[in-house]
């Protein structure tokens, strides 16, 4: 053995060391009790054995009032209940990691779901896990997932959630998964391997691919450890798998060159390092032995400085690749100290309502108030998500505990502060939230960074109220920095003005007749209204705004409404723009002529009494004229002697002007032929004076004084 390479994530995972930690810290009170093993390492529990930890199987061994601690693999539901019925003070070490597969077959149950759980059936990590579901199968491997579906085929299209146990190998994960993926046709896929198992895991295939011989430490019935020499036994044929010390067999691994070592996660760091110190003690042994030989042939040393100073040059010419750390600096990696206000780097291992817990790597466990990512009425599980990684600065350390309370807002102050500083020389633009308003203008938070906007700088009227900007999201530009007074000075004027200029000018750039725009009524004058349509002003016209009679815009639209217009003709140079408000397709016109004819019988509604005749509306924006010969089928003096505004009555349609929009009607046509009907067929033979009256087309004039036709048949009335 000339070699030895050791993995750097071996040893404890976060979910061990932090429920062995709990168990110390408990036992300094007194006594407790471990539902279960602790850990799967003899010598471990052996040694809070002595500190006062006794271990129990079952709920029912445990005393009335007792202290006891729940092991990171979890327990079912009703173990917990068990426990309050012997008033159990409970101490729950439950790995995060384990809690997150507890929801989601919470959840997934909840919904209906079947749920498949791929691990080992007699695991208690998985019977915690099933204790949760309403309806499961528990698989331990492809060929036992495919007997499976066979036998089921009833749950080939029902909807299924699959987790795995967090210290599976990732190759019968996806093994077990790709079986299911065949027939499963609504299976929600959830890999739920432990990130720290997974790395554990790769780093041993990948040791064991380029050592002779492989060592494996771990507890007999820890399950990552089992898969860990499994890991290694598919690409190494010396493997040795041991639980302490002592059973390391020198004799099967001497002729091996390189040797690898890696550990389980409930092995202690002592354990590891044990072993590779007589590992180590081995190398030195064989060192010596060499150095004697090589002493006695010259030749061979002179060739051995020849390849050391190639094998130098080939490390220096070689592609960087990852160093390989020791186990004493590994152990000094993991029981470093971390000191008030230095930036750490960690991942988040579990969130709950007060506080976010992080893996630092170290002996400190880290945690970040949840308040610090809540703000603006922000979700904590919308901000961070466990697995993130997460850096902070570290604001108090307790020795004692062995926890540090970190802050990332602190850091993110930080930042933001070189980021407002290079704002200034960039004219970049920042985007805040409105915290506070003062008498003089409003504070915006950037990035937690206090920056104030004079009020002649936050684009509102001068009497407006600043109030109103209160937690809105704003854009500014930063235009004064003075990081030792704190003071920061914005714009949001700046990026508003610059922001509508650009609005403006693509506007202009992109407009065309007859194109829509949805704009908001500006103000009201007696001939139109001026609408808004994105920073550009345009001019409806009170006749564009309704097909009926308007004597004010007021009558169709108000200051603020929201309308949707188009464009009738613009002018680029002068910046005008003409607007269109009624709708083409609703034109009264149109909806006349497609429903009336010459000869048609209407029933209309008196509008207006002239002295030559009566005006009546036969839809709404559409009127036509009934001549005072037209009224009554005898003499009358003016229209008023029959007819009131007002009144509805029937009346034919005698003639219709498509170019001029004018429609003539009879009421007098229908009066003659009731009395027809009702004299008889002879009186039917009378002649009719021939006076052309039943083909009127009238005009009048903008005073309303009849033209044409209408005035001379008037005149010869008169």
């Amino acid at each position: 053995m000339r070699e030895l390479k050791v993995a750097e994530s071996a040893g404890f995972c976060f979910g061990v060391r932090r429920s062995v930690e709990m168990a110390e810290k408990l036992l300094q009170d007194g006594p407790c009790t471990s539902l279960g093993m602790l850990i799967h390492n003899t010598d471990v529990v052996d040694r809070l054995s002595q500190m006062g930890m006794r271990t129990v199987e079952r709920p029912e061994d445990v005393q009335d009032g007792e202290r006891v601690l729940i092991r990171a693999h979890g327990v079912p539901p009703q173990t917990i209940e068990a426990l309050n019925v012997r008033h159990a003070v409970i101490h729950d070490a439950t790995c995060p990691k384990v809690m997150l597969i507890h929801r989601i077959v919470e959840k997934a149950s909840a919904a209906g779901r079947f749920i498949v759980i791929i691990g080992m059936k007699l695991h208690p990590e998985v019977e915690a896990i099933a204790a949760r579901c309403a309806r499961f199968v528990i698989l331990e491997n492809a060929s036992e997932t495919e007997s499976w579906q066979e036998a089921h085929p009833e749950l080939w299209n029902e909807p299924l959630s699959v987790v795995v146990q967090t210290t599976q190998t990732k190759n019968n994960f996806d093994e077990c998964t790709k079986v299911i993926k065949k027939r499963c046709t609504n299976a929600e896929i959830s890999d739920t391997i432990c990130f720290a198992t997974s790395t554990r895991q790769e780093e041993a295939a990948a040791l064991s691919h380029v050592c002779d011989a492989m060592v494996v430490i771990g507890g007999r019935h820890s399950a990552n450890s089992l898969h860990l020499a499994e890991i290694c036994r598919q690409s190494c044929e010396n493997v040795q798998f041991i639980e302490r010390p002592e059973e390391l067999d020198f004799s099967a691994i001497k002729k091996s060159p390189v040797v690898g070592l890696t550990a389980g996660a409930s092995t202690p760091a002592w354990i590891i390092k044990e072993v590779r110190n007589k590992m180590s003690d081995e190398i030195r042994v064989e060192e010596v032995q060499e150095e004697a030989a090589v002493a006695e042939a010259q030749v061979a040393e002179t060739v051995e400085e020849q390849v050391a100073a190639t094998d130098a040059k080939a490390a220096e010419e070689a592609p960087a690749v990852e160093k390989e750390l020791s186990f004493d600096e590994m152990l000094e990696e993991t029981l470093k100290t971390i000191y008030n206000g230095e930036k750490v780097s960690g991942t988040v291992v579990s969130i709950t309502g007060t506080e976010v817990s992080v893996d630092l790597g170290a002996k400190y466990s880290g945690f970040i108030p949840t308040t610090e990512f809540t703000e603006a009425g922000v979700k904590v599980e919308d901000a961070i998500k466990v697995g993130d990684t997460i850096e902070a600065i570290v604001v108090r350390v307790n020795d004692v505990e062995g926890t540090a309370m970190l802050s990332k807002r602190r850091l993110d102050a930080a930042k933001a502060w070189n980021d407002v500083e290079e704002a200034v020389e960039s004219n970049a633009i920042l985007e805040g939230v409105v915290t506070e308003e003062n008498k003089g203008g409003v504070v915006v938070n950037v990035s937690g960074v206090r920056v104030f906007v004079p009020a002649s700088q936050t684009d509102l009227p001068r009497e407006a109220e600043l109030s109103q900007l209160l937690h809105k999201t704003v854009r500014l530009r930063i235009t004064e920095v003075n990081r030792a007074r704190k003071r920061v000075v914005g714009s949001i004027r700046r990026v508003a003005q610059a922001e509508r200029r650009e609005r403006v000018e693509k506007l202009w750039n992109e407009m065309e007749v007859g194109k829509k725009y949805h704009g908001v009524v500006k103000s009201l004058t007696s001939y139109g209204a001026f609408v808004d349509i994105g920073g550009v002003d345009g001019m409806v016209h009170v006749s564009e705004l309704s097909w009926g009679r308007i004597h004010q815009p007021s009558e169709v639209v108000s200051v603020g409404d929201e309308i949707d217009v188009y464009v009738i003709n613009f002018d680029r140079e002068k910046r005008k723009i003409s607007l269109g408000y009624k709708d083409p397709d609703a034109n009264p016109w149109t909806m006349f002529t497609s429903r009336y004819s010459v000869g048609d019988t209407a029933e209309v509604k008196i509008v207006k009494l002239m002295s030559f005749g009566a005006f009546a509306e036969v839809l709404p924006g559409v009127d036509g004229l009934i001549h005072i010969s037209q009224i009554a089928d005898h003499r009358i003096e003016k229209p008023e002697d029959v007819l009131r505004v007002g009144d509805v009555v029937d009346a034919r349609i005698t003639a219709i002007d498509e170019e001029k929009h004018k429609i003539s009607l009879s009421i007098r046509a229908l009066l003659n032929e009731a009395k027809a009907v009702t004299v008889g067929a002879a009186e039917d033979e009378v002649p009719v004076e021939e006076d052309g009256e039943d083909t009127l087309v009238y005009e009048v004039s903008a005073e309303g004084e009849a033209t044409g036709d209408a005035a001379a048949f008037t005149a010869e009335e008169e």
